[in-house]
């Protein structure tokens, strides 16, 4: 059985100026919070893993996860797959090409193209951050549009885990948003720790309440 309450009340595991321990890193933490996960939630945070390689990102991965009996894991890949084909379509309109080109569709090896999946079209359905993901998009700096688009990402997780405080779902949000920080530490050290900070006073904010301000 899972000690949810155990693992969100020992993260973050990071010093003060906001990195990793000596001799942790992303995966480090993983192993920290599976080893207080029941096997079925450890299941789902290693389906969520699995997303983050793109080697495994192919439409009967998606059509997996937007069948999931995790609405976590069901509308964060519904917003990766409409987030994936925003930028599918903006390069293909960029290099001159077919705007459909590369576009991921429900057909895969298990499910058949045009399946519906909790009432929406494999399409992704609606995408309600489309607007903000094109403004990004359209960033002149490929930096700014790096953080503009992880910034929605963010905000995503925030809407999704909202109401969630010491479940699966809690887990999986502070997962996806390490991730995110983890990826600007090797990108902008400077970045990276700002997202570090953002990050402990959300988990803090768990057990203060949402008008919890660092002493």
């Amino acid at each position: 059985m899972s000690n949810f309450e155990y693992i969100i009340s020992s993260l973050p595991y990071l010093t003060q100026d906001y990195k990793y321990d000596q001799g942790e890193g992303f995966y480090t933490v993983l192993e920290q919070i599976k080893e207080n996960l029941g096997e079925k939630d450890a299941e789902t945070l290693d389906f969520l893993l699995d997303g983050y390689d793109a080697k495994k990102l192919d439409a009967d991965f998606y059509a997996k996860a937007l069948k999931s009996s995790n609405r976590f894991i069901r509308e964060y890949f519904r917003f990766d797959l409409n987030l994936r084909n925003a930028k599918v379509r903006y390069l293909n309109r960029t290099l001159g090409r077919a705007e459909e080109q590369d576009v991921l569709t429900g057909k895969g090896d298990e499910f058949e193209e045009g399946l519906d999946i909790d009432g929406y079209r494999f399409t992704g359905g609606e995408f309600e951050e489309e607007q903000k993901v094109q403004s990004a998009l359209e960033s002149a700096s490929l930096l700014d549009r790096e953080r503009s688009l992880d910034n929605i990402c963010w905000e995503k997780v925030n809407n999704l885990e909202t109401f969630h405080y010491f479940d699966i779902t809690a887990v999986l949000a502070y997962v996806a948003k390490l991730h995110i920080v983890d990826r600007w530490l090797a990108l902008d050290e400077e970045k990276g720790r700002e997202l570090f900070h953002k990050l402990v006073q959300e988990v803090k904010g768990t057990f203060k309440g949402v008008n919890y301000t660092e002493q």
